[in-house]
């Protein structure tokens, strides 16, 4: 099964006051299932609108952007079922314990066995013992865990990641890391992670930087592309 999210030309800008701020401009990209990539750069280049661009998360207003499965092309809003993302600020109900942050998604599609899913991911997270305790009973590196559980869940094609270690120490972010990498690697997911760790980026197939309007590619793993039989080229062009 073929799945990757294809972005063409697209543009991003916003208005500061009279000012009208680009982001980027004529940006094409594609982002393959099964592949990581990392997307560095300075604050306030557009790493993080770039990234709900791709995720559908928000609409393209300039540019062309699909989800194309099986050959099949769709919308990029057709992707949205089939993605987990993860902020950086955590985002979990305090009012919840972990495993119901996690099973509440889930919950909410009328999922009867989102108790026993949830568990299981929190299980796979390293939080088994921690089921019942809310989110301030809980350091910041097992909120992330959390998060993370949550996004995974539904065992999505695409996991996007907005600087994931950003808020954690780093033993922390060391584990995080790890795990986000582990667990899509284990889903066949594609995993995008916005940050500023070259640590972490460096540990991505695909590594691309965003700086003053223009994408461009860092470093990239020979033996992905002989692995999906894609050129350099195809894989991902800024």
């Amino acid at each position: 099964m073929t799945s990757y999210i294809s972005l063409k030309n697209i543009s991003q800008s916003f208005e500061n006051g009279a000012e009208q701020v680009n982001l980027f401009s004529d940006l094409s990209l594609s982002i393959y299932q099964g592949q990581s990539y990392a997307i560095t750069g300075p604050s306030g280049a557009g790493k993080s609108s770039l990234l709900m661009l791709m995720s559908g998360l928000e609409p393209i207003r300039v540019g062309q952007g699909h989800y194309v499965r099986n050959d099949k092309v769709s919308l990029l809003e057709d992707l949205r079922e089939n993605i987990g993302f993860i902020f950086q600020q955590f985002h979990l109900l305090p009012e919840l314990t972990a495993l119901n942050n996690v099973a509440l998604p889930l919950k909410l599609r009328g999922d009867k066995q989102a108790i026993d899913k949830a568990k299981h991911w929190l299980a796979k997270v390293g939080l088994s013992h921690r089921l019942d305790h809310k989110p301030q009973a809980l350091s910041g590196g097992e909120q992330q865990r959390v998060a993370i559980a949550r996004a995974l869940v539904f065992e999505p094609s695409f996991i996007f990641a907005d600087e994931p270690t950003g808020n954690l120490d780093p033993k922390s972010s060391a584990e995080i890391a790890e795990l986000l990498f582990t667990c899509s690697r284990e889903n066949s997911a594609g995993l995008v992670i916005v940050t500023h760790s070259e640590k972490l980026a460096q540990m991505a197939q695909h590594h691309f930087t965003l700086e003053n309007g223009q994408c461009s590619q860092v470093s990239q793993t020979n033996t992905v592309l002989e692995n999906a039989h894609l050129s350099a080229e195809k894989v991902m062009t800024c």
